[in-house]
């Protein structure tokens, strides 16, 4: 390496270790905690501590992570992975089609992957909230075992057991099943705790506007417990996306696939690491995507439901100020004893 290049390398090093150390100092009173403070006596006092930990805390962990950027950068440097050479073969048009082609293999799995583990998951979790146990005990069962198998070895019974009982089966649909099972059992237990954190006086009140079961579950608890849960079930769909790459064992060829072929190309360098740092970020492009695109629809969620239900109280007069928003539910849907059958008798 050149020693201008260590020189400025070392330089930069050292700032990030003045900026660590800066901000490991503890230095009591320099944080103003003002947003933290409560007016008056011992309580403003406890908070303005809390306040005063709160912003030394960001400051180390800014030293901290900057600290390891600077490290990893400096160790890419030192190893030559910013070395014209490494990256000649991503001049090739070619190579950015094979890294289409798996990223829309990524997507194809995950995309049917995705819509079977919800209608798995609510399959699931409809029978994990039964009333009847002979319907609930074996559901429980069920989850329990499917939640328990790795993906990756569901995935190789799949695609390496089947064939020794003379079914064999292609290598997406291995990936896609295994990914549904798993993810499908995960979802159920989570549908199944937000209804269940639900207040009860939700399932009571429907019961007493005379709604059945079905319409309980259907037009009052699903609809919250799906609205409360959303960041888990994104989450969850997000980790969906991201096992696909264990598609790669069993020869799927998705993005991680292609990552690892790119990256053996010893006449190139065997650029492993920079095939790595582009296939990661498209894995963290469609990740963010995913995440913005369930912010937008929960943002919608929670706009929704409450501008329709003081709509209908206001137009209907059925629905006076005193009736409750499961009421006004109720009538939306023709449900209950506002759906315009019932005569009072």
């Amino acid at each position: 390496m050149r020693a201008p290049v260590r020189r400025a390398l070392a330089a930069m090093m050292a700032l990030f270790v003045i900026i660590a150390i800066a901000g490991c100092s503890p230095r009591a009173g320099e944080w103003s905690a003002e947003p933290y403070a409560i007016a008056g006596g011992a309580a403003g006092g406890v908070y303005d501590a809390y306040g005063d930990q709160l912003a030394r805390t960001l400051v180390q962990a800014r030293g901290i992570v900057a600290g390891v950027l600077g490290w990893v950068v400096w160790r890419l440097q030192a190893t030559g992975q910013f070395a014209p050479e490494k990256w000649n073969i991503f001049t090739y048009s070619a190579v950015w089609v094979r890294f289409g082609q798996g990223l829309l293999a990524t997507l194809a799995a995950f995309a049917v992957a995705g819509v079977g583990s919800l209608v798995l998951g609510f399959l699931l979790g409809i029978g994990r909230l039964s009333e009847h146990a002979w319907v609930r005990e074996p559901v429980r069962w069920i989850i329990e075992l499917l939640r328990a198998i790795p993906v990756l070895v569901l995935m190789m019974l799949l695609y390496y057991g089947l064939p020794v009982l003379g079914v064999k089966m292609p290598p997406y649909w291995a990936v896609v099943i295994a990914l549904i099972v798993y993810n499908g059992s995960v979802l159920a237990e989570v549908l199944r705790a937000g209804v269940e954190a639900l207040p009860r006086g939700q399932k009571e009140a429907g019961y007493a506007i005379g709604l059945r079961k079905t319409g309980v579950m259907s037009l009052i608890l699903l609809p919250q417990a799906v609205r409360a849960m959303m960041p888990v079930i994104v989450a969850q769909l997000v980790v969906a996306l991201k096992d696909t790459a264990l598609g790669f064992i069993i020869t799927y060829q998705e993005l991680l696939y292609v990552i690892n072929q790119l990256g053996n190309q010893a006449p190139y360098g065997s650029p492993l690491i920079q095939s790595a740092i582009i296939g990661g970020s498209m894995y963290v492009a469609v990740c963010l995507l995913i995440s913005y695109v369930a912010y937008r629809m929960e943002k919608r969620a929670k706009r929704s439901p409450k501008t329709e239900a003081h709509a209908a109280a206001d137009a209907d007069p059925r629905i006076n100020k005193d009736s409750t928003v499961t009421e006004v539910i109720a009538m939306q849907r023709g449900a209950g004893k506002f759906d315009g059958t019932n005569t009072g008798v």
